[in-house]
């Protein structure tokens, strides 16, 4: 199975892409939790009003404890101290339990969103590119032969003289047709097995 082009340069291009591709994806994680943090932050504000009803809620609880031992109304206004701290402290209390859980539920749904979607962006305009790469290499690696013999030579250069542009074939070779024409097979098979991703054969030993 192969993974990558075999001609270098093809290669290098094809793991700097893979290596792009990675790190986007880092770098969108860590926007991600970046989010996530800085929204967190705004989570102690609810903390502070929760602890403000707590501590008003408490102070009434204990001015009632304070009264308590008082002759004939004492329960009663023990009773009332403390239903006075659950009406307003409690509800304070509440309430900054309610901000701090509604903060920490969008800070968290929008460290997901920054990291997912230019993520999912991302993989579906790389993988499906990726995936036909691969099976392009695959393909071309069962069809080309390493070392074919004289006849397939002859018959893969008329395929790379015939089938492949002009741009692919004019590095390789100023004349294409010519070379077939001459029997010169090993730069129109350079080109092909090159365009194919694969390292081309070696010339035939004399």
């Amino acid at each position: 199975m192969r993974y990558y082009p075999e001609p270098r340069a093809q290669r290098s291009r094809a793991i700097l892409g893979d290596v792009v591709v990675v790190a986007l994806l880092v770098l969108f994680a860590w926007l991600g939790i970046t989010v996530n943090d800085t929204f967190n932050d705004l989570a102690s504000l609810g903390q502070g009003v929760e602890e403000a009803g707590t501590s008003v809620q408490t102070g009434f609880e204990d001015a009632g404890g304070l009264v308590a031992d008082v002759p004939v109304v004492g329960g009663s206004l023990e009773d009332a101290f403390s239903e006075v701290g659950a009406q307003t402290g409690g509800n304070t209390t509440a309430l900054g339990e309610a901000g701090k859980s509604a903060v920490e539920d969008t800070a968290r749904l929008l460290g997901w969103v920054t990291f997912a979607l230019p993520a999912l962006v991302v993989l579906l305009w790389a993988v499906p590119r990726r995936v036909v790469r691969m099976r392009r290499l695959r393909a071309a690696g069962r069809a080309l032969d390493d070392a074919p013999s004289a006849e397939r030579r002859r018959l893969l250069a008329r395929r790379a003289a015939y089938g492949l542009p002009y741009e692919t074939l004019l590095p390789y070779t100023r004349d294409p047709i010519g070379a077939l024409a001459a029997g010169d097979y090993q730069p129109l098979l350079s080109a092909l097995y090159e365009d194919a991703g694969l390292r081309p054969p070696p010339p035939p030993t004399s």
